[in-house]
């Protein structure tokens, strides 16, 4: 679609810097970007123009996506030139708009969010993790960056289409359709794509804003108490195979971690943990996945028992207080701790 209108402006007030983006069709990359932006106090009050008129991105004080410069003293951050290399820091993926504000900015959002010291180490883990785990994605799919070594993935078919559910997608689908700026002035269709942005927009960064929540108040926390728990594994299986958590948290990002950093040692194959912290909770027993992304168990559960509930399930193996086996195996329960300890260590001994 053609570029209309270029000069025209988002209706926002505001005595804060001046914002620049493109008009015209947008990505998720430079949505969360001025987001980002906006959600500092020094950018906060910015207006925000969307424009391709060089004249007019003179006159922004940060400008994103756009203007073919990347120069962060002073304030420009676009990747589409030619000699554009920039990587964050120990990643192989080339920045989009999204990552480069990250890159400079992203630390004091996080430490504004979560009320953490931006010189912490806490902020520093949580930013290369929100990174890695969130940003990465937006960068590469911005640039064309496929998830998969092309070289080792020829034979490989998608059993269904999934392209519709990733965040780049429902962006996208924001965009004006083909018709709908029909009998539309240039300046009314303008105002109408602005305002999709900005939906664009609040999207992208409600998204990032729960991601971090879920890393700094659920995945933060459990780094300690994992490591505290890989630590004391022994106590329950001389080779360490069994972990045996106070509480459920999530693990498993903690143990891949752990795990190679001790390559020597065997890998843990379940983990156990109560269903509630209330006395008395029932115990669950899981079997810890080849990798982080796998469903494919170390170790599951015997075959004897999968799909079988209850007493059943304790007469067949022969352990009281069972629960339930899930049917691939890659679970169960058992009303006690102890019962749970015992479904671990029985299931490790019918291996052999």
């Amino acid at each position: 679609m053609a570029e209309q209108a270029p000069s025209k402006r988002l209706k926002m007030t505001g005595s804060g810097p001046l914002i620049g983006t493109h008009n015209g069709h947008f990505h998720a990359d430079e949505a969360l970007a001025v987001y980002m932006l906006k959600s500092l106090p020094t950018y906060n009050p910015s207006s925000l123009i969307r424009t391709r008129d060089p004249n007019l991105l003179s006159t922004c004080h940060t400008v994103v996506d756009v203007g073919g410069e990347y120069h962060p003293a002073q304030n420009r951050y676009d990747h589409h030139q030619r000699t554009f290399t920039t990587t964050f820091p120990s990643r192989p993926t080339k920045l989009s708009s999204a990552g480069l504000v990250y890159l400079h900015f992203g630390k004091p959002i996080i430490a504004l969010q979560t009320g953490l010291d931006e010189g912490g180490q806490e902020v520093d883990i949580l930013w290369k993790k929100v990174y890695e785990e969130f940003i990465e994605a937006l960068d590469a799919h911005d640039n064309g960056i496929s998830a998969y070594d092309p070289s080792e993935t020829k034979n490989i078919k998608k059993r269904f289409d999934d392209r519709g559910i990733g965040l780049g997608s429902l962006v996208g689908d924001l965009n004006n359709n083909f018709d709908d700026d029909k009998g539309m002035t240039p300046d009314q269709t303008q105002e109408a794509e602005d305002q999709r942005f900005l939906t664009a927009s609040s999207l992208m960064g409600t998204t990032f804003l729960r991601k971090l929540q879920y890393y700094h108040r659920a995945w933060l926390p459990a780094r300690t108490l994992v490591h505290q728990t890989y630590d004391a594994r022994k106590e329950y299986d001389e080779k360490g195979r069994i972990m045996v958590f106070s509480k459920s948290c999530p693990w498993k990002d903690h143990l891949y971690t752990l795990e190679s950093e001790h390559p020597d040692e065997e890998k843990v194959l379940f983990v156990l943990y109560p269903e509630s912290e209330h006395e008395g909770s029932k115990w669950r027993i899981q079997a810890v996945s080849m990798s982080k992304d796998s469903f494919e168990n170390r170790q599951g559960l015997p075959e004897a028992w999968r799909g079988v509930r209850d007493d059943q399930l304790s007469e067949v193996s022969g352990i009281e207080g069972c629960i339930f086996a899930h049917a691939s195996g890659f679970i169960g329960g058992n009303k006690t701790k102890e019962g749970a300890l015992e479904m671990a260590r029985r299931s490790i001994e019918m291996r052999k």
